[in-house]
């Protein structure tokens, strides 16, 4: 065969009963009969609960198709609960109103508004600015701009989602373009991102902590929210790169041509920059006065669609197209969040925390103050994903009297409370902050966010645990 029959042959069709796949579907099919089986003999509240979170983490880190994963998972914790058809619906339905499924939509719609940024030359606009104010030619000052992007719109408006949708669609073309990988941006986001929700004072979660604690903000920046930021930036210089240079190596994680090199001519560029620019400011501004939560961004990401697209002079007809075009693309992700809100509303009503809570609590009673936070912090990491201000206030209504008797200081009680409501944030396993930033990153490894999660808990377990003895 000559060299031009060999280069205009047909790709070979994926394997899809390579090894692997065949693990994957064996271990999905191994938790779901025991899921089946064990739903015979266990009842609410069972540790049992536990067994969909593990089948959910490991399907999810050997590769399988997240959407896929999360449905196994959440089936093996319809199996443990033994519940009718109906009663599937009712869940179902009930998980459309959930605030993880909200991630979902207001990831859809941060899909829309990226396409209409593209579609009126916003994005290429925006573009050229953010690489003319960090000079291009550095690849550490764009990471760092891109993670201080991240930070200051999620401290402004309490949710790393909402501000993500923003976020994204103006730094993915600007790192394209300097040969970040879908990975890489999804580093940059997710540290940035993350170091301004542990900081952003109007965050319910936050909220909660300073009410639990009975701590001031000042107090509670210097002790707790302010060490993680800080941690999250210094680590970033060292984790970015290398997964930089690791999904590089691979060759199949950039961004695509059109993207990298998309150079819209529109005529109201300029003007729709503008706009948009003026748009944003007044929607962050609106939302730190009104101190507005994860809802917010489903009016306010349409609303800066929309006037972007009327100042770019886009038809009603072409706004529509672009608006379903951008956000079509991600339904999927949608759906996943969608699922991903029933599983932990299954998990939740399986009830496994409190059966660890039980057994575990009593232990801590006679603990020395130090390892009493350290208990307490630990068993709050074990709390389902999503909840974090649920989280604090079961820690408050359960701990709280006891580590007052014990002589918990408000500062120790900040920091423990900060640890038990955020550390899952960053791992063991995957959760919806982590899904949202791959979303809008347009990425697919979750096993590589989840490594760089990793790397930050570690360092900030031990971070912690010194500022704790120091207190106590």
């Amino acid at each position: 065969m000559t060299a031009t029959a060999e280069a205009s042959a047909p790709p070979a069709p994926p394997r899809r009963f390579a090894p692997a796949n065949v693990a994957r579907y064996a271990i999905a099919v191994a938790g779901l009969a025991a899921s089946l089986v064990l739903g015979i003999f266990v009842h609410a509240p069972t540790v049992w609960g536990l067994l969909p979170v593990v089948l959910y983490a490991v399907l999810s880190l050997s590769g399988m198709h997240l959407l896929l994963a999360t449905a196994c998972a959440l089936l093996s914790g319809i199996l443990l609960d033994h519940r009718a058809p109906a009663a599937v619906g009712d869940l179902l339905g009930k998980s459309l109103g959930d605030t993880v499924t909200l991630i979902g939509v207001i990831v859809v719609l941060g899909g829309a508004l990226g396409e209409v940024l593209r579609v009126t030359g916003a994005a290429d606009v925006l573009v050229r600015g953010v690489l003319r104010l960090v000079r291009g030619n550095s690849r550490i000052g764009l990471q760092l701009g891109v993670m201080a992007a991240s930070l200051v719109l999620v401290f402004a408006l309490g949710t790393l989602a909402g501000a993500l949708a923003i976020a994204a669609p103006i730094v993915i073309p600007v790192v394209a373009r300097a040969g970040f990988t879908r990975s890489a941006t999804a580093s940059m986001l997710f540290l940035g991102g993350c170091s301004g929700l542990a900081l952003a004072p109007f965050a319910g979660s936050n909220i909660a902590i300073l009410d639990a604690a009975k701590v001031g903000y000042g107090t509670y920046l210097l002790v707790a929210a302010g060490p993680l930021a800080v941690l999250s930036i210094l680590l970033s210089l060292f984790v970015v790169p290398r997964v930089q240079r690791r999904s590089a190596a691979r060759g199949d994680d950039f961004y695509p041509p059109e993207l990298v090199d998309q150079t819209t001519d529109a005529p109201h560029g300029r003007r729709a920059t503008v706009v948009f620019a003026v748009a944003l400011v007044a929607a962050v501004a609106y939302a730190t006065i009104s101190g507005s939560g994860t809802s917010f961004p489903l009016v306010a990401l349409p609303v800066l669609a929309v006037v972007t697209a009327a100042a770019g002079g886009l038809s009603v007809r072409d706004t529509v197209a672009a608006l379903v075009r951008g956000g079509g693309r991600l339904f999927e992700t949608f759906l996943m969040f969608w699922l991903l809100a029933a599983f932990f509303a299954m998990v939740n009503e399986l009830k496994p925390y409190d059966v660890l809570l039980e057994k575990f609590g009593p232990m801590l009673h006679d603990m020395p103050a130090l390892p009493f936070a350290a208990g307490v912090a630990m068993l709050g990491w074990l709390g389902v994903p999503g909840a974090t201000a649920a989280h604090v206030v079961l820690l408050n209504k359960v701990f709280g009297p006891l580590g007052a008797s014990i002589g918990l200081t408000p500062a120790a009680w900040a920091v423990t409370y900060l640890w038990g409501s955020k550390a899952d944030t960053y791992g063991p396993f995957p959760n919806a902050n982590m899904m949202s930033v791959l979303g809008f990153a347009e990425s697919t490894r979750l096993k590589t966010l989840l490594g760089v999660g990793w790397l930050v808990l570690v360092p900030a377990a031990l971070l912690y645990l010194a500022i704790l003895t120091v207190l106590l």
